[in-house]
């Protein structure tokens, strides 16, 4: 999803450059990274030692192997999401790390330093590198009704899936808790411990997180939350359908402002883009802004028209991550903060 080149309405490249699929929650760290690690690591070896293994992902497709996968390799966020859950990948592509470095929202609480990447942005994928790993499954997200694995070139998939099985966990057309009920299953085929205290305590957290932000919104149903993203040329506004979180935000009662249905059919039903002269078509109290690193954050935004928005003057814009990490621990916050911004929101559209 990235800047002018968005406006070929390419479905993949719109996503992976950062347009207005998105909205977002902001990860939280939780919890010990050694200990995580640890984890992570005795995870691995006991799948190693397990078989045989069978996953029906969301494609309809049943992969099935002489034992646990050890070498997986996975879409950054859906390692993430593994990593969490104590089941650790071999290599991962996708946004991984930055351009200083550091690690990329949707890389989560992964130490990016100890992780083979087989390419970090939109069409890239080291099928050498890759082989060289000797994956026994590759793991992804899907965002459409046909199944697409997320972040796999499409000049290059033929030869990338001859080298192992692939598995796909849809964020496409449902809500947030039935694709974190399937990236759950997943992890413990894979051997996760998900009857630890740690997992158990992060499902109820996030229960209660959704029950509060139920109550923000039917106490306020007059707040008008937007969904955004920036780009150099475009502002994206995203509609309610499709986006797993967005889905699940309409669900719990959040008031979502939509775009127009002319605009949101020349998308695919994903957005409208507006140009920066425009980007106050749509009245909102609270604009939930796109975090990830390929487009341009609220701090960064110097469109005048922007800085004029009510919510922006009023403070009352907050991050969303449209590529959620999949994980009760990591969705949780999405949800506590959209809530808390509900909550305080004065009513400025």
């Amino acid at each position: 999803m990235s800047n002018a080149r968005a406006t070929q309405l390419s479905r993949r490249g719109i996503l992976a450059a950062g347009g207005a699929l998105g909205l977002g929650a902001v990860l939280a760290a939780c919890g010990d990274d050694d200990a995580a690690k640890s984890a992570g690591s005795d995870a691995t070896k006991a799948a190693a030692k397990a078989g045989p293994w069978t996953f029906k992902d969301d494609r309809g497709t049943t992969v099935k192997l002489d034992r646990t996968p050890a070498n997986i390799v996975a879409f950054t966020g859906v390692a993430a999401a593994l990593f969490d859950y104590g089941v650790e990948v071999k290599g991962v592509f996708g946004p991984t790390t930055t351009k200083d470095g550091k690690a990329d929202v949707q890389a989560g609480d992964m130490d990016v330093t100890k992780l083979t990447v087989l390419g970090n942005e939109w069409g890239q994928f080291n099928i050498e590198k890759y082989a060289g790993l000797a994956p026994d499954v590759l793991i992804s997200t899907t965002f459409d009704s046909a199944g697409t694995l997320w972040y796999v070139p499409e000049e290059s998939k033929d030869k990338i899936l001859k080298l192992a099985p692939s598995v796909a966990v849809s964020v496409y057309d449902r809500q947030m808790p039935q694709s974190l009920e399937r990236m759950y299953a997943l992890a413990e085929s894979l051997g996760a411990d998900v009857k630890s205290a740690k997992i158990v305590e992060a499902k109820k957290k996030f229960e209660a997180a959704a029950e509060r932000l139920r109550k923000a919104a039917k106490a306020r149903p007059e707040i008008k939350v937007l969904a955004g993203s920036a780009s150099q040329d475009i502002f994206y506004v995203s509609g309610s359908n499709l986006s797993i979180d967005l889905e699940y935000f309409k669900a719990l009662g959040v008031n979502i402002v939509e775009p127009s249905a002319k605009a949101l059919k020349a998308s695919g039903g994903w957005f409208e883009n507006l140009s920066w002269e425009n980007v106050d078509k749509y009245p909102a109290d609270i604009i939930i802004m796109d975090d990830r690193s390929a487009t341009i954050q609220p701090a960064d935004i110097t469109e005048a028209t922007w800085k004029k928005l009510p919510a922006v003057k009023a403070g009352q814009v907050i991050a969303r991550t449209p590529e959620a990490i999949l994980s009760y621990d990591k969705c949780t916050p999405t949800l506590e903060r959209l809530a808390e911004a509900i909550e305080n929101a004065k009513k400025v559209a």
